[in-house]
């Protein structure tokens, strides 16, 4: 499944996850106006995209749009999925986010590293 990722990448999930995130979304409480708002993003952007027989997916138009892609691109592992992002919209986060890597590994994810 390829969907919108967050900062403007597109988040890919192997099917059997994506099917464990759904499960998981719909403890949401549909009362909660942010909750509704990102699944609607989440879920209308999503497409069930099947590798070809060399392993290649299409990227819808509008995910294309959404993300920026148009030549360079830059595949990244993401845990239990992977986003693609246009070259330098990856080039630029990594560069702002280098600084706050070292700094924030005690708060986001204390005892763990």
């Amino acid at each position: 499944m390829v969907t919108r990722g967050q900062e403007r990448c597109l988040s890919v999930w192997p099917l059997a996850e994506f099917g464990r995130l759904t499960e998981q979304m719909r403890q949401a409480p549909v009362t909660n106006k942010a909750a509704r708002d990102y699944l609607r993003m989440l879920f209308a952007g999503a497409s069930d995209e099947k590798p070809d027989k060399q392993g290649r997916i299409t990227l819808p138009p509008m995910l294309r749009e959404y993300a920026g892609l148009r030549r360079d691109c830059v595949v990244i592992g993401a845990m239990n999925r992977v986003e693609i992002w246009d070259a330098e919209a990856w080039a630029g986060y990594s560069s702002d986010q280098e600084q706050a890597f070292s700094e924030l590994s005690e708060e986001v994810l204390p005892g763990i590293l």
